[in-house]
């Protein structure tokens, strides 16, 4: 049966890597294998004002303007705003809600963006840092995966940062063995990063100091175990998470060395590109790299 139409959600997408990742998306759709329908990207962010602002924004790219892949130059491509805040259950179950009821054959693709990096280190950043970047990215995920049709892509951007390269072997070992098993076993790694911030005793437990790259771990490991529970339900949903690079945004303060569209590549490339079937892979340059 021919698909009428083919949408997709990005989170997080009202600047920087989330806004490249919409603005490729539209421009990498009508070479993919998908394409040939209408194409609508849901554009979210927890601010109405500024999401509202990016999808104006986005209509009157030059670049988007110049390749005609928008529906009011004659293209595939709809961008719409619609509001979503992942560290809020709520906001999660409405934008879940609200793609149920809009689109009840389901969607194509969603790619999980939105992050946080807090400043300093103490048991609130941790805990701040965890229910986006964790938690939230956990929950959108759980939410979102049903709604994607049969052979539809699944993204978190997930980060290098949390590579297991920094963990004791203990710890490396127990990652490894949680993204193989199962989701609860991933989030009691969390939690026992946070009992050990409060205690004072993550270095003595063998954590970094670092809110923001053992929540990326969590996220990566996270991605892996709900991808192994995926692929048993045999519905060919490819499940990925992927480094976007050290990116110029305001996420790293401006020091990055990517453009956003340079960020953007990867994810837009598990989207839409010939990954081969891979599901479950930490992803980095368009390539599956080493977690």
């Amino acid at each position: 049966m021919a698909i009428s139409s083919r949408v997709a959600a990005v989170t997080g997408a009202n600047k920087g890597i989330g806004l490249a990742i919409v603005r490729n998306l539209a421009l990498e759709y009508p070479k993919s294998s998908i394409a040939g329908s209408p194409f609508l990207i849901y554009l979210t962010a927890r601010s109405a004002e500024r999401g509202a602002e990016a999808v104006k924004t986005l209509i009157n790219d030059p670049q988007l303007k110049s390749a005609k892949v928008l529906a009011q130059d004659g293209g595939d491509t709809t961008i719409k705003f619609q509001t979503l805040d992942i560290s809020d259950t709520s906001s999660i179950q409405e934008f879940a809600s609200f793609l149920k009821k809009e689109h009840p054959d389901g969607i194509d693709i969603a790619i999980n963006n939105a992050g946080v990096a807090m400043d300093g280190f103490d048991s609130n950043v941790v805990k701040g840092t965890l229910k986006t970047n964790y938690y939230g990215a956990l929950e959108v995920t759980q939410d979102l995966l049903p709604l994607i049709r049969d052979g539809g892509r699944y993204v978190n951007v997930s980060s290098s940062a949390g590579v297991l390269s920094k963990y004791t072997p203990e710890l490396r070992e127990q990652f490894i063995a949680a993204s193989k098993t199962s989701v609860p076993e991933c989030t009691k790694l969390m939690e026992a990063f946070t009992a050990a911030v409060a205690e004072g005793k993550e270095k003595e437990k063998g954590w970094p100091s670092a809110a923001y790259a053992v929540s990326k771990a969590g996220c990566t490991a996270m991605t892996k175990a709900i991808a192994l529970e995926e692929s048993k339900k045999g519905r060919g949903v490819l499940v990925n998470c992927c480094c976007p690079g050290y990116v110029n945004t305001d996420m790293t303060k401006g020091n990055g060395t990517k453009t956003i569209d340079e960020g953007a590549k990867t994810p837009v490339f598990l989207a839409l590109g010939d990954i081969g079937g891979e599901t479950g892979g930490f992803w980095q340059s368009e390539k599956i790299k080493e977690w």
